[in-house]
């Protein structure tokens, strides 16, 4: 009698750990989105520029789905300036440190574009000098009356392939790169 008790309370648990089971499987979702990636920079050493990069995270923000860029610490992309031509180090998809320079917006280049195709390079954009407005990372072979900031339908598809771990980074290790278009290959 004991026996036939026991086997009826654990048949009546394995019926109930299956149900769960089969509640919890079926309570999940079929596939996950994947993670949104913040990427904290530091525009304190701006300058008058720290504007034009509140701008251009603003623009990568609403124009990308799988990374936010947010002011604040601790940063992984420091930004700078200097009286050169605008630049950035690229140290890993994410983090680098950015020098917006002054030959640039002395020659008349929009601060804003700018700021925003400086963090593409930080996002994992290579410079293309298609020569078009449209594309952002153009950089300064659009023309100096470019005013556009704002990334490609390209572009973008590209930033959120790579933060979602769908492409690899068209350059391996880090990458000085300008806005006009030349590469220093380090090896840190």
């Amino acid at each position: 009698m004991l026996r036939r008790h026991l086997l009826r309370a654990t048949l009546g648990l394995l019926t109930l750990a299956t149900s769960l089971v089969g509640v919890q499987v079926a309570a999940a979702p079929a596939t996950a989105a994947p993670a949104v990636r913040t990427v904290y920079y530091d525009a304190s050493r701006a300058g008058e520029f720290t504007t034009n990069f509140t701008q251009a995270a603003q623009i990568w923000n609403s124009s990308v789905g799988n990374v936010r860029l947010v002011a604040g610490t601790p940063a992984t992309v420091t930004i700078y300036v200097d009286s050169g031509w605008p630049r950035a180090y690229v140290t890993g998809l994410g983090s680098g440190r950015v020098y917006m320079g002054w030959q640039a917006v002395d020659q008349g280049y929009d601060r804003t574009r700018i700021a925003t195709h400086e963090l593409g390079h930080i996002l994992g954009l290579p410079d293309r000098r298609t020569g078009l407005c449209s594309d952002l990372m153009s950089g300064s072979s659009a023309p100096v009356s470019c005013r556009n900031a704002y990334p490609s339908a390209a572009e973008a598809a590209r930033v959120d392939a790579l933060f979602a771990g769908g492409l690899a980074p068209a350059y391996a290790g880090s990458v000085a790169a300008t806005v006009a278009g030349t590469y220093v290959w380090t090896t840190g």
